[in-house]
């Protein structure tokens, strides 16, 4: 701020912030921008006033002068299923711009980022990067789970009860019993989608605090974390602690071990090369299946499991997962942190206290990681699998593909019982590009899981999932449709073959039969214009992030 505040020339900038009925002490201190994602559509940010208020409790306490600014956000539930959910994907993109634009022109010292759900999460990550400026994120915390029936329940048993519904397993009673309870708190939905992913895994990268993942969002400690935030980055401004400094190589390793260990969102596999892309580092699906080889998945919380968020942090967290894998040197233990300290120091005597939630890494749910990446002539250059929440019957699948162009038609067929045992859902066209924006395909998984088709039903798509998708659903082909991708001339009938423990996806069509298909083969396009246009003209395929080029 110095370069804006002092000396007679900025006279002028000083009295703007006069105007703002800032004090001389005020503008004497360092400018920290608090950066929040609050608003008044999105469950898991309408507490964010309440974490924002802390943190400027905690900023101010620590010698600082705190700013506001907004970021804006989508919710994923509210926009699944429509035309909305074109425009989820696209705004981490616009987050990180709006923050990269908002912090140069008003010469922000530090910023504590505050999100909660999908896009936020990664698109602040982005711009903290970007601006490389001391930064610390706290988040809004998860949601506690419903209770229908006497189990928990999420947002995930919401969506499958509606195909529950229409297969007739239960009625109008039923079905207004999940939708009342499923969600019952303020916070980010309750299981290991793709909110509390970002949120734990931004933890593991060392951008948050301890508990910044789990703690849930109405619990006090929630508020007093926000506080001890805005400590922090006052601490990380007196010591020049930046986020390059902290986002290296090593601290993107431990971020994809302990995402194959918690059984995080398929998304994951887009927001984290996308950050690294802005650190300056490459991340690519090869290595993710690499780490996966050697890293024990240690957690099956909601959709792949019947423990949630409140559940791993009563166990310990995610310094408790990391402490489990570090017993086998999977951990990089001498990266730096926001708080000041290494990875090493941070998680030493952070003990996993109930192994029903956090399995031992002597006792894993499996030897191999919750994500697995498919190769094969389907997929050239990648596709992504949430391999803790498929069947152990559907690791191996071989069926005839059922071809679809986009969601709706898709969505129809399955309501319709036009989907039966054995069969390979393809919706494409639905890509980063093709979408645009890369819907996620919450509805049609659930309803394949919720009409009792989840042992023997496939889908893929060059489109993406919910963090809440459970099933053999495998997204992010690449490349996709819309640019000329071989599931671009998959036809009805076609036998695709999926197999996740050999990492493989194939279109079991003559090589010859392909060649002709191709030769013959344009890409559908569509009438596109304001920000979707320019999107699509500029994104990278789902295997590499769908990052703007």
């Amino acid at each position: 701020m110095e370069n804006i505040v002092k000396g007679v020339g900025n006279a002028p900038h000083r009295s703007l912030y006069h105007a703002l009925g800032m004090t001389n002490e005020e503008l004497d201190r360092p400018m920290i921008g608090i950066v929040s994602s609050y608003n008044e559509i999105v469950p898991g940010h309408m507490n964010l006033d309440k974490i924002v208020e802390a943190v400027r409790m905690g900023v101010a306490m620590a010698g600082g002068t705190p700013v506001v600014f907004p970021a804006i956000a989508v919710c994923d539930g509210i926009a699944m299923g429509h035309e909305g959910m074109k425009y989820s994907l696209v705004t981490r993109d616009l987050i990180a711009d709006s923050t990269e634009a908002m912090t140069i022109a008003h010469g922000f010292d530090a910023l504590v980022m505050v999100p909660n759900c999908d896009k936020n999460v990664p698109g602040l990550l982005m711009a903290a990067a970007r601006l490389n400026i001391p930064t610390v994120f706290v988040s809004g915390g998860p949601m506690l789970a419903g209770h229908v029936g006497g189990k928990k329940r999420s947002l995930s048993s919401m969506f499958e009860a509606v195909g529950q519904y229409n297969a007739g397993k239960i009625g109008d009673c039923e079905l207004e019993e999940f939708e009342c309870k499923v969600c019952p708190t303020c916070g980010s939905c309750s299981g290991m989608y793709t909110a509390n992913s970002m949120n734990c895994l931004t933890e593991v990268l060392g951008m948050g605090l301890r508990g910044n993942g789990t703690i849930p969002a109405v619990y006090s400690s929630r508020i007093e974390l926000a506080k001890h935030a805005g400590m922090a980055v006052m601490e990380m401004l007196r010591k020049n602690i930046r986020p390059l400094d902290i986002m290296t190589e090593d601290a993107f390793t431990n971020a994809l071990t302990v995402d194959m260990a918690l059984g995080c969102s398929t998304n994951s596999m887009l927001h984290l090369p996308a950050i690294a892309h802005e650190c300056g580092i490459d991340i690519n699906l090869d290595i993710a299946n690499e780490i996966s080889s050697k890293t024990p998945n240690l957690c099956h919380l909601a959709p792949a499991g019947p423990t949630y968020m409140e559940d791993l942090n009563e166990a310990g967290g995610v310094y408790a997962v990391m402490n489990e894998l570090a017993k086998r040197g999977l951990i990089k233990t001498d990266c730096m942190t926001v708080t000041g300290k290494t990875v090493g120091e941070n998680i030493k005597n952070c003990i996993n206290t109930d192994p029903s939630v956090i399995r031992p890494v002597e006792n894993p749910y499996s030897q191999t990681g919750g994500i697995a990446v498919l190769k094969g002539n389907l997929a050239p250059e990648g596709s992504v699998v949430k391999r803790s929440a498929v069947s152990e019957k559907m690791l191996v699948h071989e069926g005839p593909a059922k071809v679809f162009d986009c969601e709706e038609d898709a969505q129809a067929a399955i309501n319709a019982g036009k989907i039966v045992a054995g069969d390979v859902v393809v919706i494409r066209y639905e890509g980063p590009k093709g979408g645009p924006g890369m819907r996620e395909m919450l509805n049609p998984t659930s309803a394949i899981m919720g009409m009792g088709l989840g042992d023997s039903v496939a889908l893929i798509t060059d489109g993406r999932f919910s963090g809440a998708t459970r099933g053999a659903c495998v997204g992010h082909i690449t490349p996709e449709a819309a640019s000329g991708g071989l599931i671009g001339i998959v036809k009805d009938g076609d036998i695709i073959s999926i197999n996740i423990p050999e990492n493989k996806i194939e279109l079991k069509v003559d090589e010859g039969e392909i060649a002709e298909r191709l030769k013959n083969f344009t890409p559908k396009t569509k009438e596109l214009k304001g920000y979707l246009k320019r999107y699509a003209q500029l994104v990278s395929g789902g295997a590499y992030g769908a990052i703007l080029k």
